[in-house]
């Protein structure tokens, strides 16, 4: 393996990897921030307007309105997925009858196309013909058989507690992984200390999956800047675009109404967000980290 370490041979081994990664991943970005600056319906001439999309965009109140909704499912996910992820993770750790078996159940609607599970989520949420409001009625709770998807105040909710059940299983997978990075020894040494159950969680484990809880934020975040298929099936943007989110709002822009532009305007604003929260976020997880080995 000695021709490995030559620079010349690492070189050609990358390449193809970081051709197609410019060709498929950085190139759109930029085409998407030019197309961001024109006039353009996809059908004739490309017209340079500069950052006229823009200023429309920060005077539209449909984008602020999918910005908001945005902005729920991320602050929903962190608050939810995060520690409940974490939680089965340790649950599902310890070996019991069953567990391999509650492991495939979490993890299954992870594999399931999102277009399919907005289908079994409008039988579930929809405030008509839902499972949910008919139980509920059922049991004379009228008043919580709620307008859950379609309306203005819930679906943005809704659509936060749909997309937890399809990606519980995968961030869950994570940090099982992350749990089996840590020597049994040092449990073991802890517990001889005198640390209970949730001492150990609490200031050997957590403290020991900083790298894997940084992993699962950033994939949160980027991932709630992501969400199309879900919003687009359960509710397709719908009452009056109130029920919209970047990347669905994008679309209609784009391929609805025909403005490219304008639609390429929103994508870059989403972009954009997501980078900063993840970079913003990596930089102070890195100066706790920074600090605490110089501890």
């Amino acid at each position: 393996m000695r021709w490995l370490s030559k620079t010349s041979n690492k070189i050609i081994m990358l390449l193809p990897t970081m051709v197609v990664y410019l060709v498929f991943i950085i190139m759109p970005v930029f085409v998407t921030i030019y197309y961001s600056l024109t006039k353009f319906t996809g059908i004739g001439e490309t017209v340079f307007i500069g950052f006229k999309n823009y200023q429309n965009l920060f005077k539209d109140p449909v984008f602020f309105m999918a910005l908001k909704n945005t902005c729920i499912v991320l602050v929903m996910t962190l608050l939810i997925l995060l520690p409940l992820s974490f939680t089965l993770a340790v649950l599902l750790e310890h070996k019991f009858k069953g567990s391999e078996l509650m492991k495939g159940m979490i993890f299954a609607p992870y594999v399931i196309t999102p277009v399919i599970v907005g289908v079994i989520w409008i039988f579930i949420l929809d405030p008509h013909i839902g499972i949910l409001n008919a139980i509920l009625r059922a049991l004379h709770l009228d008043a919580l058989a709620l307008e859950w998807i379609g309306g203005i105040k819930m679906t943005a909710y809704s659509v936060s507690i749909v997309y937890i059940w399809q990606v519980l299983g995968f961030y869950t997978t994570i940090f099982i992984a992350g749990l089996r990075q840590i020597s049994s020894d040092i449990h073991e040494a802890s517990q001889i200390d005198g640390a209970s159950k949730l001492q150990d969680i609490f200031f050997v484990t957590i403290p020991m999956l900083k790298e894997t809880i940084t992993i699962e934020i950033v994939l949160i975040i980027t991932g709630a800047f992501k969400i199309f298929e879900t919003v687009q099936q359960l509710t397709n943007g719908g009452p009056s675009h109130t029920s919209e989110v970047l990347v669905t709002y994008m679309y209609f822009t784009t391929f609805t109404s025909n403005r490219y532009g304008y639609g390429m305007a929103v994508a870059t604003i989403a972009f954009l967000f997501s980078a900063l929260c993840s970079v913003l976020y990596l930089k102070n997880a890195s100066s706790q980290m920074t600090q605490g080995d110089s501890r």
